[in-house]
């Protein structure tokens, strides 16, 4: 239990426009309290009692003989939570039990939350923890909505990340020898095990689902729904199969999608200027004699091997640079001339030694050199000088290096000019014997570059060489460089699916809406996906080929069969284990010819890209999207975001998602970005449950780290670290310290105790007006899923209206009248609404305390029909359209804001000595009783002393003073004056504040009494209405 006057400790309060963040503390110490903002509240709440007698007649240290008679708050809710404890005392009912009730008994709509599979790879990071809270305060507040919430979290269990992490367990073994089936078992494994401990955490963070029924991409019901999507879009004739330039991973020695790489910023290469020499017809055309070349750059000398063209642009003007130098150079002769774009000759010259001279002779269009040849020197082979337009003067000589095997671009370019596509690298990244003996085995991005700048040195080819700093592409998930290389790969065409899917999007709601910007270029931005991967451990494209030809083996019949057979044998471990003749439809058995099973599996993102499809049989809709929401990090606008809307889409029509949400990323509070070389991540586990060391890694309990999350802007990067929790921890007590002080001054309050609306005080309906409209806020904020403007509002809700204004001036008539007296009872009315609906408002982002709250409020709740298990179970909005009164409100605003200019008059009464708590103050208010500030004073004139907490206060006409503030006669009195603006204009109000001439009441401390230490009329009457001071 707990009175006032113990455990005081400081307490929630702020200024108004105060940061959600961290509540700051007001005058008042006292947890019950709050915020009192005069020195009254300060004396009476340090003290042991309301009740006390004057000093000078008291024995230090005897108690007050009323003490007992006052009603103070009253309740065993704790001020501090020791969240790591209790609050898994709350987390079934508000997770497991209460999900499986609210599908039963909700009778709104379906809401369906679909959750993007993170990898299950590892343990979780506070990323993982924002992102499911995230998804978990929506699907809360759907719940209290009255919806039936369809939430059924995923993993996503296939991939590269999954098969390194299992194969990092066989040290000092070839791996490549492994047998696929020994990887698919080690990668399973080890994704299950992740996959478990993930599930342990994520429900240890409160997250509501249906977790014994999560689904997995390894599943092999999800694997056929997988499949079937593929087989839709090849119907749909939107998979293809090509030999063509990929992003490849040496590293992982597989194809990769764009979503799969990232640029790297600070990567070294060497450039190279290479003199491709011209044939002698050609140079003769060009009047250039023997010794010409046509002079190339590039950054990336391995793939001179694989060169098949040289492109010009038809329209830039192309010079002869005649050089000549003294001293020969090897294999050019004296002198020679090269080809080179007109505007970068200053630059080809820059690099020329001090001792060569060059000299520009001849003009020509690139039309001019379409057509001309010359010699390929790393392929020994005579190649042609084309024309392209994506040639351009910013850089290198004008003339661009084209090798088809090894470049999008450079492919395209070879494939409208009739080139083969040549790329004599292997899976490792090493050059192959096409490549010749001197380059054969090395690492094309080490060794490899190495030695063909070596080749073109010894050949007298190699003009110059640098080395430089630029962005290259790396693999997102090794962090090494990539390649371009030619592969046959599956592709699923985007060029003719991306105009239909950026049109979905314009009926889907995005938050932030930058997001529809970014998402809609990472879609256009692109015109095939390549979905093949050269790993085992994913789902298998369900192709078989011809064994003499080499030709895929693709149809309806033949997928059809091939998922039925691996739907029938346990999931896709079948493609590896079964013999290809079981996978051969009927159809084709009898043909002549035979079949091997394909080697490749589907890209990842494929995989997560079809869960769409697993909310097929388990959503009431039947047209549009599927789910209600998709939320996720901004790195999925290039990942699941676009894959699933992509597949959808092709499948279906339609975008997947009605509304799509973003979050940003992790940082430390200094704002860095978080990893483990720096050692500035954050452990989740650790901060919820503490470290070793307590006193430096305290245990803050979920509700803390949830409180933080829905108190941010989450769109923008968010910030975790030390100072950040304390912050929150301190929030949260101070939370806890208004719903005690709620609870504490409940106590006893029953039905029948409770006045109705139209009895209550003007006071009363006022706070339930600013009730009604803290709760529409707060809603309309959920509704936007802007949850930090809904804990603004609750910050400002819990410090302007409750703590510095009306749990303020309601002590008095709740710790000193009669438990029966109406005053009394319609502030615990009020109390009682307030509780229920900031309990609401808090509970999606901190469940275990509104949980909490609402054990403790068991006995009044039930009391009034609130029955059920869990907070959850109530309905969301408990106001009423009734207390709405927007012309009491403005009265009443103005009231506070003449209680404001009084506060300043007390205070200055104080500082001058003349009192020493406002109760021992009176009032004398001056205004023009004409004006609507005037008439508002007159009609609550009988409110103005509980209102500025002073022991009386009176209305004057501001004619009958013509005192001016610094012109009194009486030294004791002081005097606030200001012009007043309300009700649409500003009035002039004039307060003057003098010590009260009447005593103090021993119960009570207002200055009523007519007799030193005798009672006032009102505490007289509270004990003789309550039995001779039994209250």
């Amino acid at each position: 239990m707990f009175t006032i006057g113990q455990n005081h400790l400081s307490s929630p309060g702020s200024a108004p426009g105060t940061s959600a963040l961290v509540l700051q503390d007001r005058m008042c110490t006292c947890p019950i309290c709050h915020s009192g903002t005069n020195s009254d509240v300060r004396q009476l709440h340090t003290q042991a009692s309301l009740a006390n007698t004057s000093s000078a007649q008291k024995p230090k240290g005897q108690p007050s003989p009323y003490s007992h008679t006052l009603k103070l708050p009253k309740t065993e809710f704790p001020l501090r939570a020791n969240a790591a404890r209790r609050e898994k005392q709350f987390r079934e009912r508000c997770t497991d039990l209460l999900y499986e009730w609210q599908l039963k008994n909700n009778k709104g709509p379906q809401f369906v939350l679909h959750d993007g599979p993170p990898y299950a790879n590892g343990d979780l990071h506070i990323g993982h923890f924002m992102n499911k809270v995230l998804k978990d305060i929506i699907n809360r507040y759907q719940v209290l909505q009255g919806k039936r919430v369809l939430y059924i979290p995923g993993f996503d269990g296939h991939g590269l990340p999954i098969e390194q992490k299992a194969l990092e367990s066989l040290k000092g073994r070839d791996r490549d020898l492994l047998d696929p089936m020994k990887i698919r078992h080690l990668a399973r494994d080890f994704a299950l095990r992740a996959v478990a401990k993930q599930t342990t955490s994520f429900r240890e963070y409160a997250v509501m689902g249906d977790w014994t029924n999560r689904y997995l991409t390894l599943d092999p019901a999800y694997e056929a729904n997988q499949l079937e999507v593929f087989r839709e879009m090849f119907l749909r004739g939107y998979i293809y199969r090509q030999n063509k330039p990929v992003f490849w991973s040496p590293s992982s020695r597989t194809a990769l999608a764009e979503a799969e790489v990232e640029h790297n910023e600070k990567h070294v290469s060497t450039s190279v200027y290479v003199r491709f020499p011209l044939t002698r017809e050609s140079a003769e055309k060009l009047g250039a004699g023997e010794n010409a070349y046509a002079l190339i750059w590039t950054t990336t000398p391995w793939t001179l091997p694989a060169n098949g063209a040289i492109a010009v642009h038809p329209d830039m003007e192309y010079v002869l640079m005649s050089v000549s130098r003294v001293e020969e150079t090897p294999g050019a002769g004296s002198s020679y001339s090269m080809l080179v774009a007109k505007s970068r000759v200053e630059k080809v010259q820059e690099i020329l030694e001090p001792d060569v001279k060059a000299d520009i002779s001849g003009s020509f269009t690139g039309k001019d050199l379409k057509g001309l040849t010359y010699n390929s020197v790393l392929r020994d082979q005579t190649c042609k000088i084309l024309l392209a337009d994506y040639v351009t003067e910013d850089s290198g000589t004008g003339l661009v290096h084209s090798a088809p095997g090894h470049g999008k671009e450079d492919y395209e370019f070879g494939l409208a000019n009739g080139l083969a596509v040549y790329s004599p690298v292997d899976d490792y990244g090493r050059f192959t014997g096409a490549a010749g003996q001197a380059l054969a085995g090395k690492d094309v991005l080490s060794d490899g570059t190495d030695a063909v700048i070596d080749i073109l040195a010894s050949l007298g080819v190699l003009f110059h060489k640098e080395r430089f700093v630029h962005s290259y592409l790396y693999d997102w998930r090794t962090k090494k460089p990539i390649i371009q290389r030619a592969t046959p790969q599956w592709f699923a065409n985007i060029k003719e699916l991306k105009n239909s899917a950026c049109d979905s999007l314009k009926d889907v709601s995005i938050i932030p809406e930058s997001g529809r910007r970014r998402l809609n270029a990472f879609v256009t931005g692109r015109s095939e996906w390549c979905i093949s991967r050269q790993r085992v451990w994913g789902v298998p494209i369900p192709v078989l080929y011809e064994s003499e030809s080499g030709e895929p083996l693709m149809s309806k019949e033949s997928i059809d069969h091939i998922v039925e057979v691996i739907r029938k044998n346990g999931g896709s471990d079948a493609w590896w284990t079964l013999p290809v003749e079981s996978f051969v439809h009927p159809k084709y058995q009898d043909n002549g010819k035979s079949y091997v099973k394909g080697s490749d599996t589907m890209d990842v993102w494929f995989d997560s890209g079809s869960s769409w499809k697993h909310l097929e049989d388990k959503v009431e809709t039947r047209t549009g999207a599927y789910a209600d929401v998709y939320l996720e990090g901004s790195d999925q606008h290039r990942g699941w975001f676009q894959s699933s809307l992509l597949t959808s889409n092709a499948v279906r029509g339609v975008s997947p998602y009605k509304t799509l949400v973003t979050h940003g990323f992790t940082l430390d509070e200094h704002g860095r970005k978080m990893s483990k070389s720096v050692g500035n991540t954050v452990v989740p586990s650790t901060v919820i449950d503490g470290g070793k060391d307590k006193k430096k890694e305290p245990a803050y309990g979920v509700d803390m780290l949830r409180l933080l999350i829905g108190s941010t802007d989450y769109t923008q990067d968010v910030s975790f670290g030390p100072t950040v929790f304390s912050g929150f921890a301190e929030t949260i007590r101070k939370i806890r310290g208004t719903m005690r002080f709620m609870l504490g001054n409940l106590d006893g309050f029953t039905r029948d105790r409770a006045v109705k609306y139209e009895d209550m005080r003007s006071v009363d309906k006022y706070m339930l007006h600013e009730l009604y409209h803290f709760k529409q806020g707060v809603t309309a904020a959920f509704e936007k899923y802007e949850f930090y403007r809904a804990m603004q509002s609750l910050n400002q809700f819990t410090n302007v209206a409750l703590s510095a204004f009306y749990f303020d001036i309601s002590k008095d008539p709740l710790y000193a009248n009669s438990t029966s007296d109406s005053t009394r009872r319609s502030v615990q009315t009020v109390i009682f609404h307030i509780l229920v609906n900031y309990t609401m408002a808090l509970a999606p982002i901190t469940p275990h305390l509104a949980e909490e709250v609402w054990e403790f409020f068991r006995q009044v709740r039930v009391d009034f029909g609130h029955d059920g298990f869990s907070v959850f179970q109530e309905p969301w909005d408990q106001t009423n359209k009734e207390w709405d009164n927007k012309e009491l409100a403005e009265e009443w605003n103005a009231l506070r804001l003449i209680r404001s200019l009084s506060n300043k008059a007390i205070e200055a009464t104080r500082q001058g000595k003349a009192i020493g708590s406002s109760l021992e103050a009176e009032l004398d208010i001056y205004v023009s009783l004409e004006t609507r500030i005037g008439q508002t004073l007159v009609k609550y004139k009988d409110d103005l002393q509980q209102l500025c907490i002073t022991s009386d206060a009176r209305i004057h006409s501001i004619s009958e003073d013509s005192a001016t503030p610094d012109a009194g006669s009486d030294a004791d009195v002081f005097v606030s004056e200001e012009k007043v603006p309300s009700f649409g204009t500003e009035t002039a109000v004039r307060v003057k504040c003098r010590r009260s001439s009447l005593h103090k009441c021993p119960r009570c401390w207002n200055f009523h009494s007519v007799e030193a230490d005798s009672l006032c009329t009102r505490c007289d009457e509270a004990l003789i209405s309550n039995g001779a001071g039994n209250i």
